[in-house]
């Protein structure tokens, strides 16, 4: 199949034509977050035909995520596949000739310089601010456009932010939410298709970007409900703070956080604990499999191995971070984890 053909009605439309597709062709983007928003937005990116894709996502597929994350079957959900994985597999059967690549790991201060600074776009497909605010800093930093996206129960909201353009997501919102006050997937439900109003509008802004189509970018924060049917849009492109401490002073403090420790973090609404070494630990799964099996059932692939310890499963990845579900209380899962695993 030759690209004119495959690519035949985009080029068709004038915004694009021949010249935004081999502009697309050479583009470089990553998808941070890879579960219903991320996988919607991979899709969209590897059927237009962006030349490469970065895919980056720390969790693997559970049946839960197969009613709105739609690159993903049960196969998956069964294999316990990391999300990155399994989308990498889906998408390169879709375009061949897009270079994908895969990157099951948590974004943290450690890694995000090293896969988001050479691109020439980063999409959100995250499920927590900790996670923006981090990806805002490289942005910045950097010099490189991103789009924020979010959905939650039915509604949901898009925003681009263009270093030095715009304003920052600092300075619409100085400072994350405390853990536990914002609703989630996972306590407050979501239903398919916010997602895909919400993908939709981070998809064409990234075309309008990758094109330079500069002139066509929304400027608004868009906020949509799609049950109730409101939709609203703020112009804020007149909101940038010059005190901002990212995009005004140039303070990272998410890239360059104070508390460098090893993190154990609640995950809102999962009953889960993920524990994240300082650095990367690399982790023997098979010999831990064999350690671990005869205290309770033990399911293992090259990318993970899943141990029931009853009342807690354990999820232990190769480079050492560890998901401790059945508790949300991080002292507990430290405990957990020192136990069964060790120090």
């Amino acid at each position: 199949m030759t690209d004119h053909v495959r690519y035949s009605r985009q080029i068709l439309f004038a915004p694009i034509g021949e010249k935004g597709q081999r502009k697309l062709q050479q583009a470089r983007i990553a998808i941070v977050g890879m579960g219903a928003l991320g996988s919607a937005l991979a899709n969209h990116m590897v059927r237009a035909g962006v030349g490469f894709v970065r895919l980056i996502d720390r969790d693997f597929v559970e049946p839960s995520n197969l009613q709105r994350q739609m690159l993903y079957d049960e196969s998956d959900a069964r294999e316990g596949l990391p999300k990155a994985v399994a989308a990498e597999r889906k998408l390169r059967a879709i375009n061949s000739g897009v270079r994908l690549e895969a990157h099951v790991t948590d974004l943290t201060w450690q890694n995000a310089e090293s896969l988001l600074s050479d691109v020439d776009l980063i999409l959100d497909g995250t499920d927590n601010f900790s996670v923006r605010f981090l990806i805002n800093d490289v942005s910045v930093k950097h010099g490189i456009p991103w789009i924020y996206g979010g959905a939650v129960s039915s509604r949901g909201m898009v925003f681009t932010i263009r270093p030095g353009i715009t304003p920052c997501l600092r300075c619409l919102f100085p400072n994350p939410p405390a853990p536990g006050t914002t609703e989630t997937c996972d306590t407050a439900g979501v239903i398919g298709p916010i997602i895909h109003i919400v993908a939709a509008h981070q998809a064409v802004e990234a075309l309008k970007l990758l094109v330079r189509d500069e002139q066509a970018l929304d400027t608004r924060l868009r906020h949509f409900e799609c049950w109730y049917n409101h939709d609203t849009a703020m112009e804020v492109s007149q909101n940038r703070k010059p005190d901002c401490p990212t995009c005004g002073q140039g303070i990272w403090e998410f890239l360059d956080p104070a508390d460098k420790e090893p993190q154990a973090v609640s995950l809102c609404g999962r009953d889960t604990v993920q524990i994240s070494p300082s650095a990367p630990q690399p982790m023997d799964l098979e010999q831990l499999a064999k350690r671990l099996a005869p205290l309770g059932r033990v399911e293992k692939n090259r990318f993970l191995l899943r141990a029931d310890i009853d009342p807690y499963r354990l999820v232990i990845f190769p480079d050492g971070r560890i998901l401790v579900q059945g508790t949300q209380d991080p002292s507990m899962a430290r405990s957990v984890v020192a136990k069964y695993i060790g120090a």
